[in-house]
């Protein structure tokens, strides 16, 4: 193979391959989107993004191939989602890196609700994170679930905790049982692995939290108020 040859198919043209696929307004506003954990066609994402049907799928043919979103077909219809919480984490690291809200200023009075719905509490692919998310890291932490001193990591007590509050957590995957993830919008880190999945599964389930509108901004209800400062001793001011 010739030194040219060896460059195009190296570490540098494979990173420089998954860059370029993120650099563009349209499959970034895509991947930010499907950071709710849940499938969409292509032509929801069309919407979303407001572009034409024929621009939506070729951007997504591109992401597919890249590894990013994995597809599936039902009928005539295209589903796409992230391809797996590895890709999760890789869209909301980069997000981190970028002010959300500092540079522009929203354009109207919706697009500013929704920020403020997002910056309070939302799924970051299939955790908690805004305020909610940590709010509940911090209780955690100062409760001696969660230890962040010597990495991040559930303590006994934590493992414990889980089991009494009927929070089953899957055990048999290579996935982390805790991982903090930059919060975007916090700029801190919250609860993420399989305790952060499956915490947010069960508050969904039971309607502790609630999703609200088209984005992945949630709601924590009266139920999960109650819960939370049962559990966890969080505050329903810290949750609002």
């Amino acid at each position: 193979m010739t030194s040219e040859g060896a460059r195009k198919s190296g570490p540098a043209f494979g990173l420089a391959g998954l860059a370029g696929l993120f650099a563009d307004e349209t499959r970034a506003g895509f991947l930010l989107a499907l950071l709710d954990g849940r499938a969409w066609t292509a032509g929801e994402l069309a919407r979303y993004a407001g572009v034409a049907a024929s621009t939506a799928s070729e951007h997504l043919g591109k992401l597919v191939a890249g590894g990013l979103l994995a597809e599936e077909r039902q009928g005539r219809h295209r589903y796409v989602r992230l391809a797996d919480a590895r890709v999760a984490q890789l869209v909301e690291d980069l997000a981190a890196q970028v002010d959300p809200a500092g540079t522009r200023r929203p354009r109207t009075l919706r697009e500013s609700g929704a920020g403020a719905a997002m910056a309070r509490g939302r799924t970051c692919y299939d955790h908690l994170a805004g305020r909610l998310g940590i709010a509940l890291t911090d209780a955690f932490t100062v409760r001696g679930l969660l230890r962040q001193d010597t990495g991040f990591a559930l303590t006994d007590g934590g493992l414990r905790w889980f089991a009494d509050a009927g929070i089953v957590l899957d055990r048999t995957t290579r996935r982390p049982l805790a991982r903090a993830c930059l919060d975007w919008t916090e700029r801190r880190v919250h609860l993420a692995g399989t305790a952060g999945a499956a915490l947010c599964r069960h508050a969904l389930d039971a309607r502790w939290c609630v999703r609200i509108g088209t984005e992945r901004a949630v709601r924590v209800t009266e139920e999960g108020e109650r819960r939370f400062a049962e559990l966890l001793g969080v505050e329903a001011a810290a949750l609002r």
